[in-house]
């Protein structure tokens, strides 16, 4: 704590705070704009919603947690899948069950502890799922990078595009490695930035949205009952809350991590049921009026341990700043252009470390694979996930389906749970 620049309560003078302000909206800015381009959503939206979501965050948590909410990858894939199927109105209903979810997990976090969710989500369970998320879209991002539309609705190979791939993801990779600095935390914003340049120096860049885009203008909001027709079905419920199990994961890692980088306990105050709660509450408003689902973020606590800023006010001023830019849509316009061999670039990156996450996971919990229990729990969920298993029961109903990652990720909750030589103890978080 000797060397915190500015602590969780105190406030920054005016030019400072917007310059730290700006500074930590733009390190989270990359991340944030990236899974509505990959999934079809209004980036413009996800700035909106990912700044009101913060603010709801710090309120929830009694601006005690420093942390800022973005769009969460591990909804790319049952978006996709939803929005096909339904429509993107689909999507935003099972993203609003996903925030109910996290409600009703955070009560009973509240009422009865956090012991039995760490006892359903062992690191057996919940890894071989992350790396789920980030191989199952490995032909995604390589399709991204490589191919462009050939007019009939198939696909050919583009060298200049592939090129523009390539040079997108060395400098995220640079930016990765060789920095240390606050550009460190910001690969993918530097990726894209670098890509994009390259793009249009080689002439792949298609301008006309700047052109035709407004300076200022509303985002594009999704309300249910008027935008589309709010109807639940099993089949987006069952694709999109089963990914709690990764997210809820995630958020209890990131609130571990925080509290050593700040120096406080989170789990107990202000309480993991408060940060579940905000994040919940968050997805919920996003998903009501158009964007992603929300989670905490990484890059995050990347800001925190380089700059040593803690301070809640910065967070709240990249919030705030974040709200401002989503309607400043001359900016949004240049995110559209955007090429999709750019966003491959990065996605390859990124994809790729989602997984590997996964995998650190399991090494750095020392999970033994000598033991043919974690053996086997770990072969299921993985080829499962990424075979794109699919689980119907005609008899039942002829809209009833578990696919994929959502699958993947039960079965490996049930078989946890029945196979004999679980392991009883659960780390005690309060420590």
């Amino acid at each position: 704590m000797a060397n915190t620049v500015l602590d969780i309560d105190e406030k920054p003078k005016a030019l400072q705070l917007i310059t730290l302000s700006a500074q930590h909206m733009f390190a989270m800015f990359g991340s944030t704009i990236l899974v509505p381009k990959l999934t079809g959503l209004s980036p413009a939206m996800a700035l909106l919603t990912s700044g009101i979501a913060t603010l709801i965050f710090l309120l929830v948590t009694r601006f005690q947690v420093p942390a800022y909410l973005g769009s969460s990858f591990a909804f790319i894939t049952p978006i996709i899948f939803v929005s096909h199927s339904g429509g993107v109105g689909s999507a935003m209903i099972g993203s609003m069950f996903v925030g109910l979810t996290y409600g009703l997990v955070s009560l009973l976090i509240w009422k009865t502890g956090y012991k039995w969710i760490m006892k359903l989500l062992p690191p057996i369970v919940v890894a071989p799922v992350i790396m789920v998320i980030g191989l199952g879209l490995a032909t995604v991002a390589v399709d991204m990078a490589m191919n462009i539309s050939d007019g009939n609705g198939g696909k050919i190979y583009s060298f200049p595009d592939f090129s523009a791939a390539l040079v997108t993801l060395a400098a995220a990779i640079i930016c990765t490695i060789f920095f240390k600095n606050i550009i460190s935390t910001m690969p993918i914003l530097i990726g894209l930035v670098v890509g994009y340049i390259y793009s249009a120096a080689i002439g792949i860049v298609d301008y006309t949205a700047i052109g035709q885009a407004k300076w200022f203008a509303l985002p594009d909001f999704l309300i249910p009952g008027i935008d589309y027709e709010f109807k639940v079905t099993s089949t987006l419920l069952l694709a999109m809350v089963p990914i709690v199990i990764v997210t809820i994961s995630e958020h209890i890692g990131h609130q571990l991590v925080l509290g050593k980088v700040v120096n406080r306990n989170y789990i107990k105050e202000p309480g993991l049921h408060r940060s579940l709660l905000g994040d919940g509450l968050g997805t919920l408003m996003s998903a009501f009026i158009g964007g992603p689902p929300k989670t905490t973020y990484g890059e995050n606590i990347g800001v925190l341990v380089l700059t040593r800023v803690y301070s809640v006010y910065v967070i709240g001023g990249a919030a705030i700043l974040a709200i401002v830019m989503a309607f400043f849509s001359k900016a949004m316009a240049v995110i559209e252009t955007i090429p999709t061999s750019v966003l491959g670039g990065v996605s390859i990156l990124l994809f790729g470390i989602i997984a590997s996450s996964g995998l650190r996971m399991l090494v750095e919990n020392k999970v033994d694979f000598d033991d043919k229990r974690n053996l086997v729990i770990a072969s299921v969920i993985l080829i499962f996930g990424i075979g794109g298993a699919t689980l119907k029961i005609p008899q039942v109903s002829d809209t009833f389906a578990i696919e994929g990652m959502a699958l993947a990720a039960i079965v490996g909750v049930i078989l946890n749970l029945v196979l004999p030589g679980r392991d009883k103890d659960v780390a005690d978080l309060d420590e």
